[in-house]
């Protein structure tokens, strides 16, 4: 197979340029990469194929699975809906889902679901470990909370930290239990469309159902075996979310320019709430070292499947890198990548 070719959009950071394209050469990387400052997008650039079947290439219009990016998502909803006094984060979860376990409902809050400090055991990813098959349940969302998200803490709520997809299914049934609306509907309608994001959106199943998705791929040398793992409806918070890399960088971009939450909830979005992994509401806030200083930075990390998606945006001055891949890629190296490609963006 012949080397990915790239297609820059923008290329205002000439070392950004300087940095990927050897990059790709001696990685094999298949993917899109963006760079920017507020609102400003510095370097695009695609690399390779979104479809081998069809030689169809990649761009920064793609859709691509964003894996658990769609945990942060999933608490951007529920902070508007907090801003809208229809949730709150320290309340009993039992005060919005009555029928719920008693001893558990009383314990738990959205605060504690969304950072992972519940005690919460993760019954969801140990199912389908058990058996695949558990990907392509169809039940609703009260059934796929009896079943996987009602078993005995692991620990007094509040105390520890463990990542538990099943703290997500609560989260879900309780949005929609308050709303009155399906999941996918919420996020179009307070996220997706007030900020135009036009390639982005909710499924379930297979993604390879959205218009121009990114097929997945185990790898693409020497030839391309495809990779589809499928995520039901009941998980859509923990990873039912899609994004292009344009979509990406409208969505951070409008999150910390204050059009989708006011300040004090942004604060609290991205406040850490388990110092040890960094871990704020739905995902990460970490302090790390570009242009001889030190930033807070919002780092968001995804993957299902083949699909790999990292985002990182400086909370003091808004510098952006987002990084896509659907080739199964070394999570380690994309991390290499994005810390050299945000510190080019201050040069």
């Amino acid at each position: 197979m012949s080397l990915p070719v790239a297609f820059p959009a923008w290329a205002d950071c000439g070392s950004c340029a300087a940095i990927v394209r050897p990059f790709v050469v001696d990685q094999g990387f298949n993917g899109v990469v963006m760079v920017g400052h507020g609102s400003h997008i510095d370097y695009s650039a695609s690399f390779g194929l979104a479809d081998a079947a069809t030689g169809r290439a990649l761009t920064a219009d793609t859709p691509f699975e964003s894996g658990s990016i769609s945990k942060w998502i999933a608490a951007m909803l529920v902070l508007r809906l907090v801003q809208q006094g229809q949730l709150a984060l320290d309340e009993p979860i039992s005060m919005y889902l009555p029928d719920y376990r008693a001893d558990n409902g009383a314990k738990l809050t959205l605060r504690l679901l969304m950072s992972h400090a519940s005690g919460l055991p993760n019954a969801i990813d140990e199912a389908i470990k058990r058996d695949p098959a558990t990907r392509n349940l169809s039940i609703d969302q009260a059934e796929a909370v009896r079943r996987f998200a009602s078993g005995d803490l692991h620990f007094e709520p509040g105390t520890d930290w463990e990542y538990s997809h099943s703290n997500w299914l609560l989260v879900k049934a309780i949005v929609e239990r308050v709303t009155k609306r399906d999941y996918a509907s919420l996020v179009d309608g307070y996220i997706v469309q007030p900020l135009a994001m036009r390639h982005s959106g909710t499924f379930a199943g297979s993604s390879l159902a959205v218009p121009g998705m990114a097929h997945g791929y185990l790898k693409l040398a020497p030839s391309a075996e495809p990779l589809d793992k499928p995520s039901p409806d009941f998980m859509m918070l923990a990873g039912g979310f899609y994004a292009s890399a344009n979509d990406l960088f409208i969505l951070v971009d409008g999150l910390f320019s204050g059009r989708m939450l006011s300040p004090e909830l942004t604060r609290i979005l991205m406040s850490v709430e388990r110092p040890a992994q960094h871990y704020a509401l739905g995902g990460r806030t970490k302090t790390l070292s570009f242009g001889g200083k030190d930033h807070p930075v919002a780092w968001e990390y995804g993957s299902n499947g083949a699909y790999r998606v990292l985002v990182w945006r400086t909370l003091d001055d808004g510098h952006t890198v987002i990084l896509m891949n659907n080739t199964s890629f070394d999570h380690m190296k994309m991390g290499d990548l994005g810390a050299a490609l945000m510190e080019a963006s201050y040069r």
